[in-house]
């Protein structure tokens, strides 16, 4: 299960990365808009203040003028014609808008209309302090110009501001003393408010019971609360959708391991399950295919068996039921013991087939035991074939000795099982050759071989793989008069597998079948 929280903290991790990132990106984005917008509305307000004055002047004074309102707000103001400017800031001052255009992150080049020919243009350095201080300071002089009974009205035509400005009386009682000698003496008083995040400027008219007052403007806050928690929100909901999908995933999997569980507990045994992966999950889904594999194999081989042995079974006991009628009804003892002896060798027979059956069965169901140690396989093989020459004299059996160094003739084996590979091989070809059998070891740095080889009438290709499945007889030239019980070269096949190799058949140099062991020199324990 490791794997699988591994996968949820990865995921997990990978969607924390990506959420933030995007979250940095989003308020990059909003940002960036709402420091567009701010600049623009604390530029518009003085650049429309200018473009407007300029209008109603004569062009010949627009030179004089500028210079000395250039000085004064400190910002270099240029004149230029309407056809020198196109794209988004034509269109925008098309509008009645003021266009900014930033150079860095605080100056920016600022474009206002005249009129239908000419433009206002300036590069303001700090386009938030030092618009709102140029606009006071220009808006006081304009206003100077007017009667003390006429400022509130002449104040109204000006509908640039993004923030309120207004005419109030004398005293300002949320200045300190400083601040209103300072304000007396000319001078713009700013009271910063940072509870708030506002600030607000005052000015004196030249009638000393005027004061003209810009303000509260609001500063502007990069992450104010609002956009904070909307942030927030905004991580843990895509970080709470980024769990769901990971577990939503792996529960469909699971889902999938459960059904196919229950439908095989019902006996559904052609159920497999389709789940992809490395992780946990992916490895269980592929051990319970293979388990299921494992026990549908099981049960075929248990019908298999049960038909095999019914089958091998009757034989040999319907000869002890004859044999022992025979015995009852025999007149002699020479008669008797013949057919005591008759029912003796039924009874090895069926102890052979007994035992040929538990070995199958324990090779089949299940992992045996397997007392691996290095043993020298050629000497195995002579053993082999000296133990079928003393047992029969029909057919000539030649071990052809291994000629590799010593070494390489040692190998991990189970002797035991090993032995009863090669004897069950050296048997079969017993029964079927016609008069030679050749017996051979190999053995190359990583492999090692036994070749048996018959001068019988062969094997066909097209049943070269059914011979190695169990209780299978081949018919013609291979039929039961040899006798065999069917699963000599099944157990030879599952010995090979617990070995990590395999049981081969091909055609033999000396006419008949080759049977082949082919396993690794190093076992995996």
């Amino acid at each position: 299960m490791s794997s699988i929280f591994l996968r949820i903290y990865g995921g997990l991790l990978f969607s924390l990365i990506l959420v933030a990132v995007l979250s940095g990106i989003v308020v990059t984005i909003v940002n960036g808009l709402r420091v567009a917008d701010y600049r623009e509305d604390m530029a518009r307000a003085t650049f429309r203040l200018v473009s407007d004055t300029l209008a109603g002047l004569p062009g010949e004074k627009h030179q004089q003028w500028l210079q000395v309102w250039s000085h004064k707000l400190s910002i270099p103001f240029t004149v230029t014609p309407v056809a020198d400017v196109e794209g988004k800031t034509l269109e925008r001052l098309s509008k009645g808008e003021v266009a900014v255009q930033m150079l860095t992150e605080r100056s920016a080049t600022v474009t206002s209309r005249i009129n239908d020919q000419w433009l206002l243009q300036g590069q303001v350095a700090d386009v938030s302090e030092q618009m709102i201080s140029g606009t006071i300071i220009l808006l006081r002089h304009l206003l100077n110009a007017y009667p003390a009974e006429d400022r509130a009205r002449a104040l109204a035509h000006y509908d640039a501001f993004s923030y309120p400005v207004n005419i109030v009386g004398y005293p300002i009682t949320q200045l300190t003393p400083v601040q209103r000698h300072e304000l007396h003496q000319g001078g713009i008083i700013t009271v910063l408010n940072l509870s708030n995040e506002t600030l607000q400027l005052y000015a004196q008219l030249n009638d000393k019971n005027q004061i003209l007052h810009l303000g509260p403007v609001k500063l502007l806050n990069l992450y104010p609360f609002k956009l904070t928690l909307t942030l927030g929100l905004s991580f843990l909901f895509f970080l709470s959708l980024a769990i769901y999908i990971l577990v939503r995933g792996i529960e469909k999997r699971l889902r999938k391991l459960e059904r196919a569980a229950t439908r095989f507990s019902r006996g559904d045994f052609d159920v497999r399950v389709h789940v992809g992966g490395a992780d946990s999950i992916g490895r269980l889904a592929r051990a319970f295919n293979a388990m299921a594999d494992h026990i549908q194999r099981l049960l075929s081989l248990q019908k298999e068996m049960i038909r095999g042995v019914s089958h091998e079974l009757r034989t040999p006991v319907a000869r002890l039921r004859f044999g022992l009628d025979l015995v009852a009804e025999a007149k002699t003892v020479e008669e008797r013991e013949a057919q005591l002896d008759g029912m003796d060798q039924d009874i090895q027979e069926l102890d052979n087939l007994v035992d040929e059956f538990l070995t199958y069965a324990n090779l089949e169901q299940g992992a045996p035991t397997l007392n691996l140690k290095r043993h020298d396989v050629d000497k195995v093989v002579a053993q082999v074939v000296a133990e079928h020459l003393r047992q029969q004299n029909r057919v000539t059996i030649e071990h052809i000795p291994c000629n590799v160094l010593d070494p390489r003739r040692f190998v991990e084996i189970d002797r035991r099982y090993l032995h009863r590979a090669i004897q069950n091989l050296v048997g079969n070809a017993c029964r079927y050759a016609d008069s030679q059998i050749q017996v051979r070891f190999s053995s190359t740095q990583d492999t090692c071989r036994i070749d048996v080889d018959d001068d019988g009438p062969g094997i066909p290709k097209e049943q070269w793989e059914r011979v190695f499945s169990a209780f299978s007889r081949l018919d013609d030239s291979r039929t039961r008069k040899s006798g065999g019980y069917g699963l000599g070269l099944s157990i030879v096949r599952r010995i090979m597998y617990w070995h990590d190799g395999r049981a081969l058949v091909s055609n033999s140099p000396l006419g008949g079948a080759r049977f082949s062991l082919v396993w690794p020199r190093k076992q995996r324990h």
